[in-house]
């Protein structure tokens, strides 16, 4: 086993204070046409932004994913949450996902870009995966936010299996399903910027 594999494992089961993520004030459900064009506004002002989506799970072997049913997009102040079955936020998510000015930064986005492609017919333009650029190159795997968390910010980063499997298609979402969403995307915000700093791969 290589050393960057035991640095990760290590990483990730380490005795770390909790992160505190963004909280439920700065979390905003775009829901209304108004709440939409804020959201717009906002997130087009941004040279960057946290980027991830939810979709209800699938269990059953053959099973198609009908997600995603929500699309997160996080400024360092804001979390926006759109849910795709409100037809005013195609318009916008297509907007922002496809500008070539505004670098979208997520975890794991390996199914997206066909997902959306699919569902929403939106090209996803300009966006960085962090857990490939923490990788490195010449290794295998990705790096998941729960071990740049740790590395980044000394701190461990708890994600809820059951909140993360939960059925995103049901509406309205409750506190800790709109957190889970939130912090999915802003925490992908956050380590970036740190990154940055350095530009070290684990």
């Amino acid at each position: 086993m290589s050393d960057e594999v035991l640095s990760r494992s290590a990483l990730n089961e380490a005795d770390l204070p909790d992160y505190v993520g963004i909280g439920i004030n700065q979390v905003r459900l775009v829901t209304t046409l108004a709440l939409a064009h804020e959201a717009q506004a906002a997130l087009m002002a941004a040279e960057c932004i946290g980027f991830d989506t939810e979709s209800k799970p699938t269990f059953l072997k053959g099973e198609v994913s009908t997600g995603p049913h929500w699309v997160q997009l996080a400024t360092e102040d804001y979390a926006y949450l759109f849910p795709v079955s409100f037809a005013p936020c195609t318009a916008v998510l297509k907007l922002i996902l496809e500008s070539q000015q505004v670098l979208k930064i997520g975890f794991g986005l390996g199914n997206d870009r066909s997902a959306l492609k699919n569902k929403l017919g939106i090209t996803l333009n300009n966006v960085i995966d962090m857990g490939e650029i923490l990788r490195g190159a010449g290794h295998r795997g990705t790096v998941g936010a729960k071990v740049a968390v740790a590395h980044f910010f000394g701190e461990k980063l708890q994600k809820s299996k059951k909140i993360g499997t939960s059925n995103w298609a049901n509406l309205p979402l409750n506190e800790r399903q709109m957190l889970y969403a939130a912090n999915d995307a802003h925490v992908a915000l956050k380590i970036y910027k740190a990154w940055k700093v350095t530009k070290l791969t684990l």
